[in-house]
C-alpha cells in the first residue's frame, strides 16, 4: 500500500493545477453549507430566541378554553420552586383602540394588541423591557409603553404624551382610560412588541373586569433543554385543571413551520452544490487519467495489476477529499467564528444566533469526503481498462 500511496501523491502533486482545482471544488461545496447554516439557521434561532425572550418564554401556560382563573401568584410560586425555573410572569391580553390629539388633530389606531404585565416579575422572565429605546418600562398603573410602529401610526407619539385607550370588557361595555406614554419599544426582527402596547396588568384587569384572571403564564428556564420535562411535570401536578402547557417549539409552531421548510430547501441547495463539486472531481480526475496514460501503461507493463491502478486513483480521490474537507471545514469554522464575534445581523437589524453545531460540521465534512471518494471511482475504473500496449503509445 505504501508504494501505491507514494505514486498517488506524486502523480497528483505533479499536476498542482488540477489538485488545486479539485480542492477548491470541495472547499467551495463545504463553504456553501457553512454559510447557509450560519445565516439561515442563525436567523431561525434568532427568531426562536426573540419569541422566547419577548413573548412565550421556554414554556407558555394557557387555558384550553378561556382565561386562567387560578391565582397567578400561586402558579408563579409553584414554578419558581423548581430548580430549572429562572422566573415566571403572568400576562393578560386584549385588543384596544388608542387615540391621541397631536397638533390639534385627533389620531386613532384600531385593533392594537394590548398586553398587561406585572412589571416587577416581567423584567425577570422577559427581556421586553430592554427593547424600550426611549423612556422607561411600565411601572405605574397609568403608564403605557407603545411599540414603535404604534407610536408612528399615532402621528409620532412621544414619551410624556397622553393617550386614550378603549377596550371592551367582559360584559361588552366600552371602558376608556387615559394613560401617559412612559416609553417606546423598538426591537429588530419583528418578534418584539413593536405593534403592541403594554400596560400594567392590574389596570387592564380593572378595565376588562377580569379580577385575578390572566391570559397566559410565561415561564423562563435557566436550562431550556429541560422544558419538556418541566412541562410534563406541571401538567401531571394539575390534572383537574384545563391548562395547556407548550414548549417554545410548540407554542411558536405556526410562526416557525414555514421557516423550517425554507431552511430545508436551502440545505438541499447546499448539498446539490456539494454534489456539483463531486462532478468537478470526476472531470479533473479524468483529465489526470488522460494525462497519465503513458505512466499507467508502463506500470501495467512492469507488472502492476488493475487492482493496483484502481487503488492509486481512489487514493488520489481520498487525498483530494481529505485536503478539500480540511480546508473547507477550516474556512467554514473561520466564517462562523467571524459571524459570532462580530455579532453578525440579518439586514443590519436582527442579530443572528450563531452557534457551532458540531454534529452538522462533522456530518458535512464526512459527506464531502465520501463524495470525493465516490467521484474518484469512475475515473479509477477507466484507468484500469487501459491496455498496456495502447496506453504506452505516444499521445
Amino acid at each position: 500500500m505504501d508504494y501505491r500511496l507514494r505514486l498517488a501523491k506524486r502523480m497528483l502533486f505533479n499536476k498542482r493545477g488540477s489538485l488545486i482545482g479539485a480542492v477548491l471544488a470541495v472547499t467551495i461545496g463545504i463553504m456553501v453549507i457553512h454559510v447557509n447554516f450560519v445565516i439561515f439557521q442563525g436567523l431561525f434561532d434568532a427568531i426562536v430566541r426573540d419569541i422566547s425572550n419577548y413573548r412565550n418564554g421556554d414554556i407558555l401556560v394557557t387555558d384550553e378554553a378561556d382565561y386562567i382563573s387560578k391565582s397567578d401568584l400561586s402558579l408563579v410560586n409553584w414554578f419558581e420552586r423548581i430548580p430549572f425555573v429562572e422566573a415566571a410572569t403572568p400576562r393578560l391580553s386584549s385588543t384596544a383602540e388608542i387615540n391621541m390629539t397631536k397638533n390639534g388633530y385627533r389620531i386613532e389606531e384600531f385593533r392594537v394588541p394590548l398586553v398587561g404585565v406585572d412589571p416587577f416579575r416581567d423584567i425577570m422572565a422577559s427581556t421586553v423591557h430592554e427593547t424600550v429605546s426611549e423612556g422607561s418600562y411600565v411601572f405605574s398603573r397609568n403608564s403605557i409603553v407603545l411599540g414603535s410602529n404604534v407610536a408612528r401610526d399615532l402621528g409620532g407619539a412621544e414619551v410624556g404624551d397622553s393617550v386614550k385607550v378603549l377596550v371592551v370588557d367582559r360584559w361588552g361595555q366600552d371602558q376608556i382610560r387615559r394613560f401617559t406614554v412612559s416609553g417606546i419599544a423598538n426591537s429588530p426582527g419583528g418578534q418584539g412588541f413593536d405593534y403592541t402596547a403594554v400596560v400594567h396588568i392590574d389596570t387592564l384587569r380593572d378595565m376588562l373586569s377580569r379580577n385575578g384572571e390572566i391570559s397566559s403564564l410565561m415561564v423562563k428556564l435557566n436550562d431550556p433543554s429541560k422544558a419538556l420535562e418541566v412541562k410534563e411535570f406541571f401538567l401531571r401536578s394539575f390534572p383537574n385543571d384545563d391548562f395547556l402547557a407548550q414548549t417554545i417549539e410548540e407554542s411558536a409552531e405556526q410562526q416557525l413551520a414555514g421557516f423550517r421548510s425554507g431552511i430545508a430547501m436551502i440545505n438541499i441547495i447546499g448539498y446539490f452544490g456539494m454534489m456539483s463539486s463531486a462532478f468537478a472531481i470526476v472531470t479533473i480526475q479524468m483529465m489526470l487519467v488522460n494525462g497519465k496514460t503513458k505512466e499507467i501503461g508502463i506500470m501495467r507493463a512492469i507488472g502492476a495489476k488493475r487492482k493496483d491502478i484502481l487503488i492509486i486513483f481512489i487514493l488520489q480521490g481520498m487525498i483530494i477529499g481529505a485536503i478539500g474537507t480540511g480546508v473547507g471545514t477550516a474556512a467554514g469554522l473561520g466564517y462562523t467564528f467571524y459571524a459570532k464575534e462580530t455579532k453578525m445581523s440579518w439586514n443590519n437589524s436582527l442579530p443572528l444566533e450563531v452557534t457551532y453545531n458540531w454534529g452538522k460540521i462533522i456530518q458535512t465534512a464526512l459527506t464531502s469526503f465520501i463524495l470525493a471518494i465516490i467521484a474518484s471511482l469512475y475515473p479509477s475504473y477507466r484507468a484500469t481498462k487501459l491496455l498496456p500496449v495502447e496506453a504506452m503509445r505516444t499521445v
